[in-house]
């Protein structure tokens, strides 16, 4: 794995830290104009936006510990996504986000991936509560969060119109016992 840094394994999944190398998988992903559609402000990212992305990204490595992390399918090695723990806008509260190349859709690594990073955030980053934020009509992100233990919660009217769907999670010393 060239020196990668694991972060932890699911069934399908490797997990680790993004590194420079990563920016054309990210590309393939965040340049996706139907991924897009539910990320941020819906616009893809070029290389250059990806580039820098992972900059930020190695910034939140040091600022907080953690951010967002490579999704590497452990039988072909192949970067399927990215998944992780971010503070958009500088937000107090953790936020799970993550996103995955579209011919990998539908196949439950969302899901694989949303349940190991709430494992792991809850048992080695020590954090206790956990949002997520999609476009109400995003039904799939929805089944996606409600499937890893995460909760509907609040709906948000947005200042330019839009609304919000907010779900929550919190650990539990009774959550994924070891």
């Amino acid at each position: 794995m060239r020196g990668d840094v694991e972060l932890y394994r699911t069934g399908r999944l490797l997990v680790r830290r993004l590194h420079h190398g990563d920016v054309d998988d990210l590309h393939a992903v965040y340049g996706n104009a139907a991924a897009m559609r539910w990320v941020g402000d819906g616009e893809p990212l070029d290389r250059d936006g990806c580039a820098h992305w992972i900059d930020v990204t190695h910034n939140n490595y040091a600022r907080r510990g953690y951010g967002m992390s490579a999704l590497v399918d452990a039988a072909s090695g192949g970067v399927v996504g990215f998944c992780g723990i971010v503070h958009p806008g500088g937000q107090a509260e953790p936020e799970i986000k993550y996103a995955l190349r579209q011919d990998c859709w539908g196949q439950g690594y969302a899901t694989e991936a949303v349940i190991g990073m709430l494992d792991y955030a809850a048992r080695s980053l020590g954090l206790t509560a956990i949002m997520a934020t999609t476009a109400p009509e995003n039904t799939a992100s929805h089944r996606v969060l409600e499937k890893a233990g995460m909760v509907r919660a609040e709906l948000v009217h947005e200042d330019d119109g839009s609304q919000t769907q907010v779900f929550r999670w919190r650990h539990t010393t009774s959550e994924r016992a070891p």
